[in-house]
């Protein structure tokens, strides 16, 4: 696991600041402590940080091949690559590493581009193509690992494997980008390809960007889900193949070189990831669980249950709920505002497994691909009564009860009809939206100042949401509810979070529901073996039963949530008007401070739950800080 950065000149061999690339280098080095290397030619220059994972003597970056003609820098893991060596031997080709890069360089000089679709794993790429002077950058499919770019008015390309390299080069747009603000109080992040700058963005997962000397900027998807409506298996079958699936992205997850574990949190998808490495391994699997000793949240006995029954070596460090000392530090971690508070146990686990493994497996994405999410389940039925009428009779009837029904926003979702009513008068992308957003078009409308708003000109962040589940290829609302969250909040949210934790504390993290093969299959299950009666992830705990306990199987699902409620009632009372008051915020022009006072009051005694946006606001403060000193 690495870092990557880099500057290229579109108009022509223009020299390379070799002392700025190095600068954009090392501010990465958390991402790669184990070496560095630089490469500079006219118009071209590549910098890579290595964490050493496979092939420890070798294998150091930027890799060029034996004539010169490929340089690559790359980040991530390809689990196949001893299968592809194989193949490129028998086309001819020597090796002189054990390593992976390698067999990207090798592969693209076969198969040119078309070589990304062969490749197994995670990754972000940069490969210079000496002979033809063109530069691409590549993303996986899933968007396990970041790539972040900008093209600057004078065609030169900075890009990096996070912002923080990118803000190093003193041209780089440093002006907010105000859909992108909409956007983060609306989602709890920023959704690809935006960042919280004008035009710096993300590389969108499964896309390719080919920068050429000859030839305008091309942005191209080289792979996408694809629901191909088959015939679905019946349950005996489809729980044997998602064993057997899930197996073999575990094992071939296992390739190390350096010492592997895997968090082990107590729910179901990690449950699952540390029962099929058990069965592969014959030492015990290191196991790091978090604990919130005496609190509704704490899950460390479930955990503790799948220890003991596989004989892990297991150890969990008891996190207090109420210990802010890294809020400040969530802020370089992630270089732009990032809303989940959950953040902050990830990385403390992370740190927590660093002291003792260099890779750990995780159990993310088998909500995403299974439906394990509440929302799924409420968007399903919506979806079946809103189908039992016309799209105008739903809205007159649906609509008219949500508006004189009383408001209950701030109940459980069970109390909440007026929430129910409005979704159910709603279209299906506008009532998944405001299924999924961290706060209502009403809060944000409130909270953002008038400047801000007149900037948005009409804007509105559900046209991401939009935008994707009329792009998926299904007629099912399901489906397409899931499909928008592979494209929005696994890759911007819950892989973002993963990522910055872990590389922060210069730890891999691999996922083996996230391999490709595997989410091809289970997306296209039909969607009654996800969703059964109330219980999601159907199929997915019937396979698992000979493997984990009815008790955590089927025990009401818990997030890695963080007492913010409470927090903002009590030990960050004071934090939080402090924050939202400062001088920052106030000169920023964003925020409306009469309204936020009244959040904050509304909150505080008792009257309202808005512990989210307070979250989500003391977070833009902490990176308005961050940038002033920067």
């Amino acid at each position: 696991m690495c870092g990557l950065v880099g500057i290229f000149h579109q108009s022509g061999p223009v020299p390379i600041d070799r002392n700025l690339l190095a600068e954009m280098n090392d501010s990465l080095i958390h991402r790669g402590p184990d070496g560095s290397g630089l490469f500079v030619d006219p118009g071209i220059g590549l910098g890579h940080r290595r964490l050493s994972i496979i092939d420890l003597s070798s294998g150091d970056q930027p890799m060029s091949n034996q004539s010169g003609s490929l340089t690559v820098v790359f980040n991530g893991e390809i689990y196949n690559f001893p299968d592809l060596r194989t193949e490129l031997e028998g086309l001819g080709y020597s090796f002189r590493t054990h390593s992976d890069t390698e067999v990207i360089i090798h592969g693209w000089h076969a198969w040119g581009p078309e070589c990304l679709k062969r490749l197994r794993g995670m990754f972000a790429i940069a490969l210079w193509e000496r002979d033809t002077e063109t530069l691409y950058l590549c993303r996986d499919r899933l968007g396990k690992k970041p790539l972040y770019y900008t093209i600057l008015p004078d065609g030169q390309v900075v890009f990096g494997s996070e912002l923080k390299a990118l803000t190093r080069h003193p041209n780089t747009p440093r002006k907010l980008e105000t859909t992108a603000v909409e956007d983060y109080f609306a989602y709890g992040y920023i959704p690809d390809p935006k960042t919280i700058y004008q035009d710096v963005y993300k590389l969108p997962p499964a896309h390719i960007l080919t920068l050429s000397r000859k030839e305008k900027p091309k942005l191209e998807s080289y792979w996408d889900i694809v629901f191909s409506n088959e015939t679905s298996l019946n349950e005996h079958d489809a729980c044997a193949e998602l064993i057997q699936r899930l197996e073999t992205a575990t094992a071939i997850r296992l390739i190390s070189d350096v010492p592997l574990g895997a968090f082990l949190s107590g729910g179901v998808d990690s449950s699952a990831i540390v029962a099929l490495m058990a069965k592969r391994s014959e030492t015990p699997v290191n196991t790091f669980s978090i604990s919130f000793k005496g609190t509704a949240v704490d899950e460390s006995v479930y955990a503790q249950e799948m220890a003991d029954r596989y004989q892990t070596a297991h150890k969990t460090r008891n996190l207090d709920p109420d210990e802010f000392s890294i809020l400040d530090k969530l802020a370089s971690i992630y270089d732009e505002p990032f809303g989940d508070s959950s953040a902050m146990p990830t990385y403390r686990v992370c740190k927590e497994a660093r002291r003792h493994v260099t890779v750990s497996l995780s159990g993310d994405g088998g909500d995403e691909l299974f439906a394990g999410y509440r929302r799924y389940l409420w968007h399903q039925k919506e979806a079946d009564i809103r189908s039992l009428l016309s799209p105008s009779l739903s809205k007159l009837i649906f609509g008219s009860l949500g508006a004189v029904y009383p408001k209950l926003d701030w109940a459980p979702r069970f109390l909440r009809a007026k929430s129910t009513f409005q979704e159910l008068g709603m279209d299906e992308e506008a009532a998944f939206f405001q299924s999924v957003s961290a706060s209502n078009d009403k809060l944000r409308h409130n909270l953002l100042s008038d400047a801000l708003k007149k900037t948005l000109d009409g804007y509105h962040p559900s046209d991401i949401l939009t935008h994707h589940m009329q792009t998926a290829n299904t007629e099912s609302p399901l489906l397409r509810a899931q499909y928008a969250d592979l494209k929005t909040w696994l890759a911007g949210g819950i892989l973002t979070k993963v990522d910055r934790a872990s590389m922060a504390a210069s730890l891999e993290v691999r996922a083996p529901f996230l391999d490709h093969k595997l989410a091809e299959w289970a997306l296209n299950l039909t969607p009654s073996l996800k969703l059964q009666g109330r219980t999601g992830k159907y199929i997915l705990k019937r396979a698992l039963e000979p493997y984990v306990s009815e008790q955590i199987l089927y025990r009401p699902k818990q997030g890695f949530s963080m007492p913010l409620t409470k927090w903002f009632r009590g030990a960050l009372k004071d934090r939080i008007r402090t924050a939202v008051f400062s001088e920052r915020m106030s000169d920023s022009g964003l925020f409306s401070n009469q309204n936020i006072e009244k959040l904050i009051d509304e909150h505080q005694s008792g009257l309202r739950d808005h512990s989210t946006v307070l979250w989500q606001l003391m977070m833009f403060d902490s990176f308005l800080k961050l940038n002033s000193t920067a």
